[in-house]
């Protein structure tokens, strides 16, 4: 039997508004198993209102059984049918007899039709139906199974790059039982996947095509399907299109590389980088072909560990068609001062096509100096600490690290910070403190280690005297004079010897005061002879490198610079594991004097030092040594003990100033003796170490040096030693210390490697004498020796060349080393004669290859300004050669053809006739390129040779070279204007008008005219007031209007380069352009604009700070331009913006000064034009012309609508403009929103001329334009625009102003073309900027007409120091079509300065109070026995001006009492100028701080609902309407948006009455309410009234009233007394009467409306009774509340109330989503997560709804309905099924009674959205 199965479909909330479904919803089951055809029989058809299957198929039969199936037919028309049928003509099909079939409407009868075959073969057969309205056929058909394929006949792949695949699926179908096997046969560059198989019964398998062409070309291929066991075929034809793909790279900002060419290649250079650091930029592929093509990046890296410092991730993708992508390369460089290149080469699949693209960088480091590299202590007093203080200053950007190689804690001298970081562009201050121990002389050359930088040398110097022992001074000057003589090597020799041959002439002062030997001298003269001019000069110290006297100091290196004048045998000392502290053994240390005179050695031993050298103190004899024991007496037990010993050593000679002279000072010599030792005892772990080294692995190349950095992070000591190094290959510095906690440690590394082959040293790193922690530095080392690759392996072929020309070819060299390379061709003499280079020679960097350049690009040149270039002809040829040169000129760019065709030729030079000698060159005059527009000038240089008999006669030309540049005008650009002072009340649109701002920026983007390049750079040209301008273009500066004496009107411009050439610019007034004439020279009398203008400028009215500037590419400045309203009237001057080499621009700044209370509205233009309005606009937009209040009080206008009546008479009485209206008055400071309606008739130019009037100041008459277009005839011309480009205002904040704390994300919202009645809504982020201040914030509205249509949430908040927070902005389209440019202002204060005002403002009113009830005794008798004490005073200097008033007037009459003088308010006024002088005394009231304006402008264009589905139908699913303003008047809207919100303020308090009363009556109101409250209070029978209120039903809500939920109410109030009679309850069934009853009174006076309905009620109620106490009426009963279950359900889905909530919870999911997303909260890129859900009921299953669970829902009519707070909230994103959970769960509540919407949204989470509507769900 076949039959449908009948579910309960959830159909969308839209449809249920649009259509109305009957109860029960039919559908017909389908499976993905059974077939297509199968699927395709089930779909009934309507007979002449007969509903039945055409139809009917017996599949799977046996012989001679029976089957039956039955025929559904169903009367689906609102009448009864009569249907008549004739049987089945054979006999294998059987039914019922003939017989009159009636259907009522909605019935079915079903046929049973019995088949039953007796051969194995199709059978097919008929039944035909007779109606009233025809007859039809219902065909019935017995087939045998058999294997039948089902394929598409085409499939038409996607578009495909060669070498690259495109796919798509189909679906190969089984359309019988049987199981079917099947084969696909295909060509290429077809492949089938899979190409077998077997298919299941009615089973489907998904075959994909891959289609992978190698040639571009259109393919058209059949595919064959085998199947069956007869192996039958069925075809398919597929077609596939394979295209050459086009891939270009280039740089972004350069033109793109040619493809397929590789000696052509795009250039990335990354410029400077700082060490360490990682730069990316991005290289741009460019696919200009109409299909997709992939690509792979191939960097040919070096070998490990000498990896490239250039690195690209993306090895491979895929570009789109017609599309670019952009790859990230980064440069990483490691070495300081290195120039880095390398090549990557983009290549497709086919390597059908090769780009390159050459990258370079260059690595800068440190550039870290002392400021003072001798620091002199003089002589101190032993037991006297002296400190200087010096700098050290990093002057590059790059940071780094420092460390001087001292050991404070045992050293004389102690730097404060030995070691630290350097930022970039920073300078530290260091205190080095000189303590002394001993009388001396005191010298250390200290070395400063630099991370990435040599190291640099600090020489400490001091003298130390006592009272018995004072050495002589050691002076800079000595140390100067003590480096020659140990240049000479008389250093060896103590002062006292030196002395004594000084005395004996065998020495000798040079002229620098140095010793000479005089012997030398002499044997020198003789041996120069008769040489005398040239003298060779006595040796003098060498300027050493500093990384080289680091390292060759003879400590650690064989090698030394100068021989050592006293050594040590050892330099590290470890003591090991010290288990005893009292008895650690002493290390025995050497020292021997090289010297020939006795010297003294004292060992330096700060007070409580666990380390001591023994003896501290000895005299060493000439060439001896000494012993000394190093002892070390530690203190506690499992410790790490590290120092740097320091010694001192002199000649003896040098302890007495009386036995030296300054010219043979000798300075002590000083060393070091680094030591270690620990104190750890078995089974204790020693110190774990926390540190980072970088760079482990550090490549090495020929003899380079490198920096390590170990830094110590934990908080113990760590100590290092690396073993014996590799004293031929590898050398580290210093190889024995410690470092300390939080600190650091430079290593520097040197290496010398011998061998050319790459190898690897490991060198071990000991931490904390511990074997367990020992980090390895893998070293590597190779020799680079010069190397390059010749292209073409060394063979280069020319083409054929005739004899007397010439062929060129571009060669390519690569530098395969790591270095730069010098490089020069030599050939033969044989082969000079046919062959030549160039270039010649130069330097080629590593990994570099050049080629010879055959293109010469000048880059950018200022229009009118010249470059010239040379170009070398070279003849090799034995013979000479004649030839002429012409030049070609091609000028690109937007340009008209026919006019720069005329252009003169922008290349100079002497292109003729030339002649070259046999094996000589040529240089021919320099040419100069000169352009005179601003497009791209390409010259093509071109070569004829000429033969010997005719000059003019030769071979064709060939080109020789190509020169290209570029026209440019130096250009600014205004990219963003604030506004301060007094008119910072206005908006950035609104600016951005008054400067006209827009134009300004149209007018700089042109090319100046011969005019204004007449004096390219500013001139004083004129000798008039007033100078003549030479541009044709004006732009007026309107600073609007203020009231006299009021702050200044600041505008801030952002200037913007965005070229590529430095701009100067200047704004000159008239006196900057004027010559600088003598007195006697000015003649004649000044005009009125003249001395209008001397006025101006004597008086500095406008100012523009900075006046002149240069501005380099890519950079910003702001500027500021002050109105100062000092005198009333309008104030005018000319300005002039001069672009050096530019543009120059005159600017009318104006500015107006009204008088004090005086009204006055600033009309910016006397002219308005409105948008255009199409003629067939039913419902025109409603359009805003705006009026500035510039005044300080406010004003009344009134505009006259009498002209608008003639108009209109004019054009068949239709308002062609409408003033909605037209009186009212602006506030000071605010700006009014005049609403006008434009609707043209015709398309044709309207024009009004209207007077507007300002009560008690000037009118003004304004014309208003209009302009009527007739979309058919424009087309698509007449599109509409999102309203953001309407403005030109920037929407995000470039300008900065100063003591700005908070700033916006965006100060411009565009909501675009939106229909009417919709919600929508933006997000922005405020920021407090600040470090330090905590800011409020509070939102305003400039007019009620914006508040009416916009809000924001929050108004106001707090902001802490860095912090941000959100805020939503909702825009509530009205009625009426309209353009909204809505301004929002937001107050910005320092809560600090709040909070500073509040409490000065409570101190002055508590003194004002005080003041009021206290006063002075005077009497005379008083003031001579009491003091004057009772005069308190507010202030002291007004108790000393009393005091000397008294004294002055001691006739004067005395009153008994005085008071003190009262506490005024100052009026304000601007730098002071009207603020009288307070007298002595007088407090003035604080006055409140002056908030910070931002403004918030908002931009958008309602259209009408018929409009916007018309032209913008795709964007009719993004907005919700919202139904409940549909219903609502535009009266009623704007009442509801103005209730309780005063003038420019969100707020719900309304204005007290008594803010104005006194303080008595205050007081006498406060008391009586108090008396009030307390006896409501204490009443007994309002007590009992407040608790009856609470047990209250909900009140019943008119607005939620309907016709339909009446019906259902009254309804559910008589199944209930059906359920209460059932019970067999007499008491229950009078209640339940009782309650019918008053249903029904409700019911009658709430819709008297509904006589019918209750008509019907009444008979329904008859109906029941009868059917009260019957099984069959309870039955019946349960199935109409099944009805009207379902029924309350669809009507709770169709309020409109319902879809604003599904409405505010996606709203306000998606804006958490948001603004968790701003705070950090949620990853929207992340990937998600796969959550495994239960499985979901399937939508066709039935759903069981029964009595009782009805009833346990349903609302008694006398119990309060459920409270709104019941309801869950909604704190989180929910699904539909919780939506359809919630409304199931009220929705048996009457609407009337629960739906109080008010009180719902209140339990709601504030969201808001608006670009997802109910659509969505």
């Amino acid at each position: 039997m076949l039959t449908s199965t009948y579910s309960l479909k959830s159909i969308p909330f839209q449809e249920l508004a649009r259509k109305s479904y009957s109860k029960w919803h039919v559908h017909n089951v389908t499976s993905t198993e059974i077939s297509g055809r199968k699927r395709t029989k089930g779909v009934k058809s309507n007979f002449f209102g007969i509903e039945v299957l055409e139809n009917l198929e017996w599949l799977d039969w046996d012989l001679g059984i029976e089957s039956t199936k039955h025929i559904i037919l169903k009367n689906v028309q609102f009448k009864t049918q009569k249907l008549k049928y004739r049987p089945p003509s054979t006999k294998f099909f059987t039914t019922l007899f003939p017989q009159a079939v009636v259907l009522s409407p909605g019935t079915s009868y079903s046929l049973p039709v019995t088949f039953c075959a007796v051969e194995k073969q199709d059978y097919e057969d008929r039944i035909v139906f007779e109606t009233k309205g025809g007859t039809f056929s219902i065909f019935l058909r017995a087939s045998l199974p058999y294997h039948d394929v089902q394929l598409p006949d085409l499939v038409c792949l996607p578009i495909c790059a060669t070498f690259e695949t495109s796919e798509t699926t189909f679906l190969l179908r089984n359309n019988s039982k049987l199981l079917t096997p099947f084969r696909l046969e295909v060509q290429n560059p077809f492949f089938l996947i899979p190409n077998s198989g077997i298919l299941t019964p009615w089973g489907d398998c998904k075959i994909k095509i891959v289609f992978k062409p190698h040639t571009p070309n259109v393919f058209d291929i059949i595919a064959t399907c085998i199947f069956g066991e007869n192996e039958h075929e069925k075809y398919m034809k597929l077609q596939g299109i394979a295209k050459f793909p086009h891939l270009l790279i280039s740089v972004p900002g350069e033109v793109n590389q040619m493809s397929g060419q590789d000696d052509m290649h795009s250039s990335l250079h990354f410029g400077h980088v700082a060490v360490g650091s990682t730069a990316e930029k991005y290289m741009e592929i460019h696919n200009y072909s109409i299909v997709n093509t992939s690509f792979r990046v191939v960097h040919l890296q070096q070998a490990v560990p000498f990896q490239s410092e250039f690195a690209c991730e993306v090895t491979e993708g895929t570009v789109l068609a017609f599309s670019r992508l952009q790859i990230p390369i980064k440069f990483t460089p490691q070495t300081v001062g290195a120039l880095s290149v390398d090549y990557f080469h983009i290549t497709r699949p086919d390597n059908s096509s090769r780009s390159l693209l050459k990258v370079t960088g260059s690595c800068k480091g440190p550039v870290v100096s002392l400021s003072d590299l001798k620091l002199n202590f003089g002589c101190v007093f032993l037991s006297d600490v002296l400190t200087y203080t010096m700098e050290i200053s990093n002057t590059s950007d790059v940071p780094t690290f420092y460390q001087f190689e001292i050991d404070c804690s045992q050293s004389v001298f102690v730097i404060d910070r030995p070691c630290g970081f350097l930022g970039g562009e920073s300078t530290e201050t260091l205190k080095v403190t000189f303590r002394p121990s001993h009388p001396m002389n005191y010298y250390r050359r200290v070395a400063c280690l630099i991370h990435h930088q040599d190291p640099l040398f600090l020489d400490l110097i001091g003298t130390c005297h006592s009272d018995q022992v004072t050495p002589a001074i050691l002076m800079s000057k000595h140390l100067e004079l003590y480096c020659t003589n140990m240049m000479r090597g008389l250093t060896f020799y103590p002062p006292d010897i030196l002395a004594m041959m000084l005395q004996e002439g065998k020495l000798q002062l040079d002229a620098d005061g140095a010793l000479v030997l005089v012997a030398e001298k002499c044997c020198k003269s003789i041996e120069l002879g008769s040489n005398e001019d040239s003298p060779e000069a006595p040796a003098s110290f060498p300027n050493i490198p500093s990384i080289n006297e680091y390292f060759d100091d003879s400590i650690q290196s064989s090698l030394t610079m100068f021989p050592p004048h006293v050594s040590v045998n050892k330099r590290e000392f470890n003591f090991g594991n010290c288990l005893e502290l009292d008895r650690v053994v002493p290390l025995p240390l050497s020292m021997t004097n090289h010297t020939k005179g006795k010297i003294t050695v004292l060992w330096v031993t700060p007070p409580g030092s666990v380390y001591t050298v023994m003896p501290q103190t000895i005299d060493i004899p000439p060439l001896k040594n000494m012993a000394f024991r190093i002892h070390f007496a530690p203190v506690k037990f499992n410790m790490l003990y590290a120092a740097e010993l320091e010694c001192f050593a002199y000649y003896k000679v040098m302890r007495d100033h009386c036995l030296v002279e300054d010219k043979i000072f000798c300075p002590p010599w000083f060393l070091t003796v680094r030591v270690q030792a620990n104190t750890f005892q078995p089974g204790h772990e020693h110190f774990i170490p926390n540190f980072t080294l970088d760079s482990p692995e550090v490549p090495l190349s020929v003899r380079t040096y490198r920096t390590l950095l170990l830094k110590n992070t934990g908080d113990t000591p760590i100590t290092f030693s690396f073993p014996s190094p590799h004293e031929t290959v590898i050398r580290i510095k210093p190889n024995f210390g410690f470092v300390l906690p939080n600190s650091h440690q430079i290593l520097t590394l040197k290496a010398s490697p011998q061998n050319e082959s790459l190898t690897k040293y490991t060198l071990p790193l000991h931490l904390n004498a511990s074997e367990k922690y020992i980090q390895e530095i893998r070293l590597f080392c190779t020799v680079e020796k010069p190397l390059v690759t010749l292209d073409g392996n060394g063979y280069l072929y020319f083409k054929p060349t005739c004899i007397g020309t010439l062929s060129e070819r571009s060669y390519f060299i690569k530098n395969v080393t790591r270095m730069p390379l010098y490089f020069q061709w030599k050939i033969s003499a044989a082969g000079s004669k046919v062959l030549s280079v160039r270039p010649t020679f130069g330097i080629i960097q590593a990994n570099e290859s050049l080629a010879e350049k055959e293109h010469i690009h000048l880059g950018d040149i200022l229009v009118g300004n010249t470059q010239s270039g040379d170009l070398v002809l070279l003849n090799n040829e034995p013979c000479s050669l004649n030839f002429a040169l012409s030049v070609k000129q091609d000028i690109t760019g937007l340009c008209d053809p026919d006019v720069v065709v005329n252009d003169p030729m922008g290349k100079c030079g002497d292109m003729g006739y030339y002649s070259l000698q046999p094996m000589g060159k040529q240089t021919l005059e320099r040419f100069v390129a000169r352009p005179v527009r601003r497009l791209r000038y390409t010259w093509t240089i071109s070569s004829k040779i000429l033969s010997a008999k005719e000059a003019n006669a030769g071979k064709e030309e060939k080109p020789l070279c190509s020169v290209t540049a570029d026209g440019v005008y130096p250009m600014i650009f205004i990219s963003d204007a604030r506004c301060l002072g007094s008119i910072s009340g206005i908006s950035k649109q609104q600016l951005w008008r008054l400067f006209s701002l827009d134009l300004l920026n149209e007018y700089l983007q042109r090319d100046p005219t011969e005019g204004e390049l007449l004096y390219r750079v500013p001139t004083r040209h004129s000798t008039a007031r007033c100078p003549p301008v030479s541009t044709p273009v004006m732009v007026d500066f309107n600073f609007g209007a203020a009231p006299v004496c009021s702050d200044p009107s600041i505008v801030l411009l952002m200037l913007e380069n965005r070229e590529i050439l430095p701009v100067d610019w200047a704004f000159l007034f008239p006196v900057d352009q004027q010559l600088d004439l003598e007195y006697w020279a000015e003649t004649g009398e000044f005009n009125p604009t003249e001395l209008h203008e001397m006025r101006i400028e004597d008086n500095r009215l406008f100012t523009v700070e900075p006046k002149s500037g240069c501005l380099y590419p890519g950079q910003r400045e702001a500027i500021q331009l002050t109105y100062r309203h000092e005198f009333m009237g309008t104030d005018r001057i000319p300005v002039l913006l001069k672009l050096s080499h530019g543009r120059e621009i005159l600017l009318n700044f104006i500015g107006i000064t009204v008088p004090k209370d005086r009204c006055y509205v600033h009309f910016l233009a006397t002219q308005h034009r409105f948008a255009p309005v199409c003629i067939d606009t039913s419902h025109p937009p409603k359009q805003i012309y705006e009026l500035y209040n510039g005044g300080s009080v406010r004003v009344i206008y009134d505009i006259q609508l009498d002209s608008l009546k003639s108009i209109q008479a004019e054009n068949y009485n239709h308002p062609i403009f409408q003033c909605l209206n037209p009186r009212g008055e602006i506030k000071s400071g605010m700006t009014a929103y005049i609403e006008w309606i434009f609707s043209p008739l015709e398309a044709k130019s309207y024009s009004v001329n209207i007077p507007i009037h300002i009560l008690n100041g000037d009118s003004a008459l304004v014309t208003f334009t209009g302009i009527g277009y007739d979309k058919r005839i424009l087309g698509t011309c007449a599109s509409f625009n999102d309203p953001s480009s309407y403005f030109g205002a920037p929407a995000v904040q470039r300008a900065p102003v100063l003591g700005q704390l908070m700033f916006m994300s965006e100060e411009r919202i565009s909501f675009g073309n939106i229909p009417v009645f919709t919600k929508s809504s933006r997000i922005i982020f405020l920021y407090n900027v600040s470090e330090t201040e905590v800011i409020t914030y509070s939102w305003h509205s400039t007019s009620v007409h914006v508040s009416e249509v916009l809000s924001i949430a929050p108004v106001s908040g707090l902001l802490h120091p860095g912090d941000s927070t959100h805020c939503i902005v909702t825009l509530r389209a009205h009625i009426t079509p309209c353009f909204y440019d809505l301004d929002l202002i937001c107050e910005v204060y320092s809560k600090r300065q709040v909070t500073q005002y509040q409490k000065e403002l409570q101190e002055w009113e508590k003194e004002k109070d005080r003041q009021q009830v206290e006063f002075t005794i005077t009497e005379q008798s008083l003031q001579e026995n009491q003091n004057l004490t009772f005069q308190r005073q507010c202030c002291r200097d007004l108790q000393g001006t009393c005091s000397r008033k008294m004294r002055k007037d001691t006739d004067a009459k005395i009153m008994k009492y005085k008071t003190l003088p009262p506490i005024k308010e100052l009026t304000e006024t601007w730098e002071g100028r009207n603020v009288e002088k307070l007298p002595p005394g007088m407090w003035e009231k604080p006055k409140p701080p002056k908030p910070f304006l931002l403004h918030l402008g908002v931009t958008a264009r309602a259209h009408s609902m018929e409009e916007f589905h018309k032209n913008f139908p795709s964007d009719v699913p993004k907005h919700y309407i919202m139904r409940n303003l549909i219903s609502k008047p535009l009266s009623a809207i704007s009442q509801a948006g103005s209730i309780g919100r005063p003038w420019g303020k969100w707020s719900s308090t309304n204005t007290d009455s008594l803010s104005s009363a006194s303080k008595e009556d205050m007081r006498l109101t406060t008391d009586v309410i108090v008396t009030v409250l307390r006896c409501l209070l204490e009443d007994v029978s309002f007590q009992h009234v407040l608790v009856a209120q609470t047990a209250e039903p909900i009140p019943y809500f008119a607005q939620f009233w309907s016709e339909e939920g009446e019906e259902l109410a009254i309804k559910n109030g008589k199944l209930k007394d059906t359920e209460a009679l059932s019970a067999g309850t007499d008491g229950e069934e009078e209640q339940d009467k009782t309650q019918l009853m008053g249903a029904e009174e409700e019911l009658s006076s709430t819709a008297p409306e509904s006589s019918d309905v209750k008509q019907t009620i009444d008979q329904d109620s008859v109906q029941l009774d009868e059917k009260w106490f019957t099984e069959e009426g309870q039955e019946s009963l349960n199935a109409i509340r099944i009805e009207e279950q379902l029924a309350r359900r669809q009507h709770l889905k169709r309020l409109p109330e319902f879809c604003d909530l599904l409405e505010q919870i996606l709203e306000n999911t998606l804006q958490n989503i948001v603004i968790e997303a701003s705070r950090g909260e949620v990853v929207l890129t992340a990937r998600p997560r796969v959550i495994a859900l239960p499985p979901l009921v399937s939508s066709t299953q039935d759903v069981e709804i029964n009595a009782h669970e009805i009833s346990e829902i349903k609302i008694e009519p006398d119990h309060a309905s459920p409270k709104v707070s019941s309801v869950p909230e909604v704190k989180r994103p929910v699904s539909l099924d919780v939506l359809k959970l919630l409304s199931a769960s009220y929705s048996g509540i009457p609407s009337k009674s629960w739906l109080n919407l008010g009180e719902f949204n209140k339990s709601q989470t504030s969201l808001t959205f608006s670009a997802v509507s109910s659509r969505t769900i």
